[in-house]
């Protein structure tokens, strides 16, 4: 077995005001350490354009067609403070929803046995009919609808260790009792949700705050002591993971003290569940991470983990 790795170069044509954290310079910095991965079971595959159907899973029509319409010939337009959108726009953001739906079918018809989509615009603060935090899709939501019905599984769990919370996807999946959605976040800190009494409609979301500068052995705990637990409890048939390295203690938007080791642990660590519960499957995708020489580094210990693990 192998790990995919599917990215798209549609996902650079996703250009920001200079400035702007969320920028073409990132996938660059990924696509670089990625060369100095030395591994062959590394699969690289070409991101196809998501539908609209997969889309739909989640998201209603009026959302879809406001952002076909807000995409500018030229220049760049401001859907919010943070969110913006330019030509490239749309094929970026498709890519991403394709690039998890290609990973899924990858991973569950035993091509690969798991992956890793680095894509950008992210999407885990994409809300219901609201683009947000940089976010235009929710990918990962979609992933896991796309599971569910397509692939015909009963539990998807879904785990987030962005250091911001991610909001769109506990919008998107709050009534979708097949999912467990997990998330590691700062609290306070923008988008200002994601307490602990924030359960979901079915008690199938689970919130684990982390206050501003805590480090790897409180992320640590966390894990160990609720959400470990909580996905052992729930036995996934399939662990999608929301991949934001912008808790790394080089961040320039947060406060929380991780290193690329706290990555490569966690990683470990789901991959284990996995291996429990979902017979090792996993699709991880890129969500923050905004410190380009962190970011690369915790990509890469990410990645050589679902390598080691995929080659077993």
């Amino acid at each position: 077995m192998t790990t995919a790795f599917l990215t798209h170069s549609d996902c650079l044509q996703h250009v920001t005001p200079d400035g702007h954290p969320e920028r073409v310079d990132r996938l660059m910095a990924i696509y670089a350490a990625v060369d100095t991965i030395d591994h062959a079971g590394l699969l690289r595959v070409e991101a196809p354009l998501g539908s609209a159907d997969d889309i739909l899973r989640v998201h209603p029509r009026s959302h879809l067609d406001a952002i076909e319409q807000a995409i500018p010939s030229s220049g760049s337009v401001a859907l919010d403070a943070d969110t913006h959108v330019s030509p490239g726009s749309l094929r970026a953001a498709l890519r991403g929803v394709g690039a998890m739906t290609k990973a899924i079918d990858m991973v569950l018809d035993e091509e690969v046995q798991n992956a890793f989509a680095a894509v950008r615009p992210p999407g885990h603060h994409a809300e219901t009919s609201t683009p947000m935090g940089f976010c235009l899709f929710g990918n990962i939501a979609i992933g896991a609808k796309y599971a569910l019905d397509v692939h015909g599984l009963k539990r998807v769990a879904l785990v987030d260790f962005d250091v911001h919370h991610g909001n769109g996807t506990q919008d998107l999946l709050w009534n979708e009792p097949r999912v467990l959605f997990a998330s590691s976040h700062q609290m306070p800190l923008y988008p200002g949700s994601g307490y602990a009494n924030e359960t979901g409609a079915s008690d199938n979301v689970l919130n684990v705050p982390l206050d501003a500068g805590a480090d790897g052995r409180a992320f640590r705990q966390a894990y160990e002591r609720t959400i470990f637990p909580a996905l052992e409890d729930f036995a996934p048939e399939l662990i999608l993971i929301s991949a934001g390295f912008d808790a790394h203690a080089r961040d320039p938007l947060a406060n929380l003290m991780l290193t690329e080791a706290d990555f490569a642990w966690v990683t470990e660590k789901l991959c284990d569940i996995a291996d429990t519960h979902a017979k090792g499957r996993i699709v991880s995708t890129l969500e923050g991470g905004y410190d380009l020489d962190a970011l690369a580094a915790s990509t890469k210990a990410h990645l050589e983990v679902l390598l080691e693990r995929g080659a077993t």
